[in-house]
């Protein structure tokens, strides 16, 4: 076969096939193979058909469609499929070949393949790609990591069928080396946990503090979605609780209570615990899926468990307000803990990310697309060696200004006994971090009495550790020490 294909793409799932459409709407000829090989003919005399899209039938086809450089891109199940795509790959391809495999893979996978597919003499990229079915079609947010040599041959390609900010920046640019794409797309999906958490959490508090019918809950997001809170999961919260079925009936109160997932939030939480970094909002954004799937216990247990009652005595619309202030202090206090993950990552990795320009990624494309994003941004252009958003100007006049109503929220809920775990651990995260001295000198004071694990002193310099034969009878033996 006659090499035509500008890059090839394996698998034809829904993204597969509308990320294809979109390079072929950008002049690419694309080559497409399928493992069921029956979804390839469907494809070329369905939905691409009238475009250029070559159909192959075997990997051997698929590879010599491709123009060189071959640029072949796996968008498969993340996990053992993968890795077998590339060994089915690797003796087809020659010296300079682009493995891209644009699924959600973990990012320690994506770091192994590198070192994998660079050994072979052939280039691999890790992508994240993000927006879902429509973003797919029409502009996705990308975020390619792997062998840095591969970008230039990608790049004109990925960054065109890309979303695109309001002055036709790409919302793609390089991450950085081996896992870093599949890292940062990670992080991503963990505050996207996060997000769509409060943004629940605000939807009880009406449903059940307040009583609200989804058509005047639905008129809130509206409103919100024209002020700071203007983003893609307020948008389409506001169009969900709208919606109603062929009786006229909500649907949203239709669907049943157990919230599913797909791993890459749990991942996000594992590599917080691996790195040390309080990523508390995320995580419990995880467990609250978690608590969801307990449905038939909870059924059960809300028949023998009391509580208070769910009402708010107050001034309803003073509550909205608080409400609104509270779900956005809580969105920056996650997205703070999400770079504090990256910037954690960067060190461990020796990646030199871009943060500015993740935000910019995010900023069209992507699930947590929104106008905050804009502001990360203009944050850390202001100051490249932020370490931190909250110490950023905006940013910290914004959870102080914010403050009292988020207390007050906080506070009610727990008082109405209607949960709201991810506000209220952001505003713990939020009391902890800004304490200069916290209570953790007398846990460690416990852990050297019962272990002899040692202290650090504030009236030494760091690094001098310490015991204390706290009971007279411990003697002078140290265990290590260990540093979280």
């Amino acid at each position: 076969m006659e090499a035509k294909a500008d890059i090839g793409l394996i698998g034809l799932a829904v993204m597969g096939q509308n990320l294809v459409l979109n390079m072929d709407d950008h002049g690419y000829t694309v080559a497409v193979f399928n493992r069921t090989v029956s979804k390839v003919d469907d494809f070329i005399n369905g939905n691409a058909k009238g475009t250029k899209v070559i159909g192959t039938h075997s990997i051997e086809e698929f590879v010599s469609a491709l123009k060189r450089p071959r640029r072949a891109m796996l968008l498969v199940k993340a996990g053992p499929a993968v890795d077998s795509f590339i060994d089915m790959l690797i003796p087809h391809l020659e010296a300079g070949d682009i493995i891209i495999d644009g699924g959600n893979s973990n990012y320690q996978d994506t770091i192994r393949r590198t070192e994998y597919v660079e050994s072979k003499g052939l280039l691999y990229i890790g992508t994240g790609v993000s927006g879902g079915e429509e973003g797919a079609r029409h502009g996705p947010s990308i975020m390619p990591g792997g062998s840095p040599d591969a970008w230039p041959h990608v790049k004109p390609i990925l960054q065109a069928v890309a979303a695109k900010v309001d002055d036709g920046t790409p919302c793609c640019d390089w991450v950085g080396e081996n896992g870093a794409g599949h890292f940062v797309k990670m992080t991503h999906n963990g505050i996207e946990y996060g997000d769509m958490q409060l943004i629940c959490e605000a939807y009880h508090l009406m449903k059940e503090g307040l009583g609200m019918h989804p058509d005047e809950m639905s008129a809130v997001f509206a409103e919100w979605n024209a002020g700071k809170l203007d983003s893609y999961l307020i948008e389409i919260t506001r169009d969900i609780l709208a919606f109603k079925d062929e009786n006229g009936e909500h649907v949203v109160e239709k669907i049943l209570d157990t919230a599913g997932q797909k791993g890459t939030g749990k991942w996000t939480s594992i590599s917080s615990l691996d790195m040390g970094i309080p990523l508390t909002l995320i995580g419990e954004a995880v467990f609250s899926r978690f608590l969801s799937a307990l449905k038939e216990e909870r059924v059960v247990a809300s028949k023998v468990l009391s509580g208070p009652a769910a009402k708010l005595d107050g001034d309803r619309q003073a509550f909205i307000n608080d409400l609104r202030e509270a779900l956005y202090a809580a969105k920056i206090i996650s997205y703070t803990q999400g770079y504090m993950l990256m910037r954690a990552a960067a060190q461990e990795y020796a990646w030199n990310l871009n943060y500015g320009g993740i935000a910019l990624m995010w900023r069209e494309g992507c699930i947590i697309r929104s106008l905050f994003l804009g502001k990360i941004k203009e944050a850390f252009d202001r100051d490249p060696k932020l370490s931190n958003l909250l110490l950023d100007p905006y940013f910290k006049e914004q959870v102080e200004s914010a403050q009292e109503a988020w207390r007050r929220v906080v506070a009610k809920a727990v008082g109405m006994g209607i949960p709201v775990p991810a506000m209220s651990s952001a505003l713990a995260f939020y009391d902890g971090y800004r304490h200069e001295r916290l209570p953790a000198n007398l846990l460690q004071a416990q852990r050297d009495y019962f272990g002899a694990h040692t202290y650090e002193r504030v009236d030494r310099a760091r690094g001098e550790f310490f015991h204390t034969n706290w009971t007279g009878t411990g003697g002078d033996v140290t265990a290590s020490t260990y540093q979280a």
